[in-house]
């Protein structure tokens, strides 16, 4: 039987194109976005057979949502082997605006709580099996925080420290906790930014390293590896000397509706 990944914010970007890495080695797909139509558009258009893909459409950052798309999927196609929490949204914020606080809530409910929120329904059958993966889907910019990102950079950080705790506390029952924190990928959520984005990946390239990465179970990476070697250098810079080098970057523009 084909191994199952499932995958959140499988309709655009990050997500998308580890569904197509994992479809071209044969695994069947739960794919799992807001876009439920769009996504069965695209895994039409890509030629898998009906058999080997299904769709849920969810919001991770409403519990009960992404908590019923995983409870459909369990008594639809099984228990997956793998579980890609990679749904996430990034918005400006201004701390000094009470309006901004709402969206500094909404970031989190998706990018911190929703990882949480998709593991969840898998942990105890995985444990049972004694045997999966859960893939948190991070950033470089949980490592340090950015002007305007306070939002994005708060929520990364969470992922990144919630799936260090969670690899704890499944540490020997088989059930392996694999944190991936992308650099700058070429999505919709980046060519948004009006900075310098160093390293830049394509999609495709990241989802084969990070493929690789998650077949061998290993508990963090930075993709691109350039990136990993910026950050442990930012983090091991004193706060002041981190502070200079902020001094006139372009910050992140704050989130208004359209």
């Amino acid at each position: 039987m084909a191994p199952l990944a499932f995958i959140t914010g499988a309709s655009s970007g990050i997500g998308q194109a580890l569904a197509a890495r994992h479809a071209r080695s044969g695994w069947n797909l739960a794919l799992v976005a807001r876009r439920g139509g769009e996504m069965a558009e695209w895994a039409r258009a890509q030629g898998l057979p009906a058999q080997r893909w299904r769709v849920y459409a969810a919001d991770v950052a409403d519990i009960d949502s992404i908590a019923a798309a995983g409870a459909a999927c369990l008594a639809q196609q099984g228990l997956p082997d793998v579980v890609i929490a990679n749904a996430g949204i990034s918005l400006g914020v201004d701390t000094a605006l009470r309006e901004d606080i709402d969206v500094l809530a909404r970031v989190l409910a998706v990018n911190t709580v929703g990882v949480a929120a998709t593991f969840q329904p898998f942990i105890a059958p995985m444990r049972q099996r004694r045997s999966g993966r859960l893939v948190g889907i991070a950033s470089v910019a949980g490592i340090r925080g950015l002007p305007g990102h306070a939002a994005y950079c708060a929520s990364k950080a969470g992922v990144i420290s919630y799936c260090e705790s969670l690899r704890g506390e499944l540490h020997g029952t088989g059930v392996r906790v694999v944190t991936i924190a992308p650099g700058y990928i070429d999505t919709p959520l980046t060519r948004k930014n009006r900075y310098a984005m160093p390293f830049l990946m394509r999609p495709e390239d990241f989802a084969e390293q990070a493929f690789r990465i998650i077949e061998a179970g290993r508990s963090y990476r930075v993709i691109p590896w350039q990136m990993g070697v910026v950050a442990k250098i930012l983090r091991a810079l004193p706060d002041p000397v981190f502070d200079r080098l902020l001094v006139g970057r372009a910050r992140k523009p704050r989130h208004t509706p359209d």
